[in-house]
């Protein structure tokens, strides 16, 4: 696929991907052959009803998880055979997560956690620079409980692109957050894929927020029913909550 008009390297491919989780008839299929690009710098957002599929892919292409059948190449890479050790570094090297509940470290301070990641990454941006990125500048030394929920999941992006990721998976980011915190955590994630280059996946269950992205994938009983790309985006405080 292309970028904002542009055609750019594609980071992940995937060829068939399907994922069946238990066995017999209790079998469920969560995913029933997956083809999909991910470019460079594009950000994408995923929408669909819950158990379409949405998440299954985001940690296959994570590697938190592996498919039933199929392929995922991350650049020229397969990651479908890889070994586990291969998937924790790869996971470690290139790839920031962002969920909906933050996961912060109470006992740390906001520039603590983010510390964290950068202490084993390979290329780590400064915590106060990553902080910075995300508005957050003047809170790096508060902790968790002193900060807001749209503070905190902005410390979770920090620490996510920290280490310098090739790209961004983010499951539900604003999904506990209010209008106005969300559109400061969308702010933060449109910002960093804008300035840095992040190529960026993000799930959502609000159908306004699909208009920040440069692409949307609707997905349904595992299969993707839509691919479609926006002609026009809209900054994040224009989203309708």
């Amino acid at each position: 696929m292309q970028a904002t008009g542009t055609a750019a390297p594609p980071v992940y491919r995937t060829q068939g991907l399907t994922r069946i989780y238990g066995q017999g008839d209790g079998a469920v299929q969560a995913l029933r052959g997956i083809d999909l690009t991910l470019a460079e710098a594009e950000m994408v957002v995923l929408l669909g009803a819950s158990g379409s599929g949405k998440s299954t892919l985001l940690n296959i292409l994570g590697a938190l998880d592996r498919p039933t059948s199929g392929r995922v190449f991350f650049r020229d890479r397969e990651l479908s055979g890889a070994s586990e050790r291969a998937l924790t570094a790869f996971r470690r090297d290139h790839v920031g997560f962002v969920f909906q509940f933050y996961n912060l470290i109470p006992a740390l301070t906001a520039r603590e956690n983010v510390a964290l990641v950068t202490e084993i990454a390979h290329r780590p941006m400064p915590p106060e620079e990553a902080l910075d990125r995300v508005g957050l500048a003047h809170r790096m030394d508060h902790f968790p409980a002193q900060l807001s929920g749209g503070e905190q999941q902005r410390v979770a992006i920090a620490r996510a692109i920290a280490k310098r990721p090739d790209v961004l998976l983010c499951d539900e980011p604003t999904g506990a957050l209010d209008s106005q915190t969300g559109v400061k955590v969308l702010e933060a994630l449109v910002a960093v894929n804008r300035d840095l280059g992040t190529a960026t996946a993000l799930i959502t269950h609000n159908v306004g927020i699909q208009a920040i992205a440069h692409r949307v994938i609707v997905l349904a009983d595992g299969r993707i029913v839509e691919d479609r790309r926006n002609a026009t985006r809209i900054a994040p405080a224009q989203v309708t909550w």
